[in-house]
């Protein structure tokens, strides 16, 4: 395809999961189902928690914002993603691939800068209970939530910007969304400079915000283990246990998309690696915080009494 100015660009095309045709509908199916669980999930969530007043705590007013991310995040892709399985002609506009691609950077640099919050939550929590009320109040947790999504902002502002910038030489994207790396790979600049970009700019995020994480936690497991009670040992290690777990996956599938070389993997591998983190994460999350969360189950409960009587 010649070479073409980016202003000349009116659409591009996404590829596809699966050329086999016979696969679509299954797929089309099985991503219809994740995504009808991640909206329950995380809806219900944010609505359980802003309903019940025991839960109006720091520790859920982040797991609130964590939802409606989740929620946010997943919709940005999912939808698109089941409209190409069932239509004839996958296209999508430059302006609206520009767009999907800028508030997906928006919602997934959130989310990591939130798990970093809610981790520092948890070290307060476990480590600091006597000042928890003063160090986590109502002003703090607004504020750290503000910041949460001001560098979700700005970091997509910068990237949209950027991609902006550059001219692209191809218009058939290596990938199921517009996401910043297939992007890249569409334009007439130097891969080198761009991959270097690319790796330099996540492993940023990655490290400023898995870093503090990792920090809050040896502290949290050094605090852990001086406890004298068994049942106390449990019940901190039941109230990390969870975030933890969703950190874990989060990162590992992040780390394994961004923090590589272009050429590193094949296309099926960053698919599967994308696709856990834009549609299996958020459909996860609810389900990881509630199946073990005592509060939780207490409050569906009460929601549930007062629906019924």
């Amino acid at each position: 395809m010649t070479t073409q100015n980016h202003s000349a660009v009116t659409e591009f095309i996404p590829g596809v999961l699966t050329s086999r045709p016979e696969l679509q509908r299954p797929l089309f199916l099985l991503f219809l189902a994740i995504y009808s669980v991640t909206v329950v999930g995380n809806l219900g969530m944010f609505t359980l928690i802003w309903l019940n007043a025991q839960l109006h705590t720091p520790m859920y007013y982040f797991l609130s914002s964590l939802s409606l991310m989740d929620l946010c995040y997943s919709s940005v892709i999912t939808p698109k993603m089941l409209v190409n399985f069932v239509s004839e002609k996958n296209v999508i506009s430059y302006v609206g691939c520009l767009s999907q691609q800028s508030f997906f950077l928006v919602f997934g640099i959130a989310e990591c800068y939130m798990l970093t919050v809610m981790a520092y939550d948890h070290y307060v929590t476990i480590c600091r209970p006597l000042l928890y009320n003063i160090i986590m109040s109502h002003q703090v947790c607004s504020l750290l939530v503000a910041v949460v999504y001001a560098m979700g902002l700005i970091e997509s502002t910068v990237g949209t910007v950027f991609m902006l910038n550059l001219s692209y030489c191809e218009l058939l994207i290596s990938h199921y969304f517009c996401d910043i790396v297939p992007l890249m790979k569409l334009s007439c600049s130097c891969m080198y400079g761009i991959d270097m970009i690319v790796f330099c700019v996540a492993g940023l995020n990655i490290i400023a915000t898995s870093l503090p994480v990792l920090v809050s936690y040896a502290f949290i497991l050094s605090s852990i283990l001086r406890i004298s009670t068994t049942e106390g040992r449990s019940k901190a290690f039941s109230t990390c246990s969870s975030h933890l777990a969703a950190v874990g996956l989060f990162y590992g599938s992040s780390a394994f998309m961004y923090l590589k070389p272009s050429t590193a993997n094949s296309l099926a591998q960053e698919n599967v690696a994308s696709m856990f983190y834009t549609t299996v994460i958020p459909m996860l999350n609810p389900l990881i915080y509630s199946l073990r969360n005592k509060e939780v189950k207490a409050a569906v409960q009460r929601t549930l009494r007062r629906k019924v009587f």
